[in-house]
């Protein structure tokens, strides 16, 4: 029985991408791209959005 390999698009540069265990970076292609996207979230670049935006500020 053949086990079939998902691929998927690099978050970063969207270059396809095998999902399998041989891949540190998955669900990166690679360390670059990992370190884009981890220097996006420590620059703000990303967020998640409040789960309650009605709530007063302190």
């Amino acid at each position: 029985m053949d086990k079939q390999i998902k691929e998927v698009n690099c978050p970063t540069c969207k270059k396809i991408v095998k999902w399998d265990a041989d891949n540190p970076y998955k669900p990166f292609c690679c360390e670059r791209c990992k370190l884009i996207d981890f220097g996006a979230w420590a620059d703000d670049s990303y967020s998640v959005p409040e789960q309650n935006p009605d709530l007063p500020q302190d």
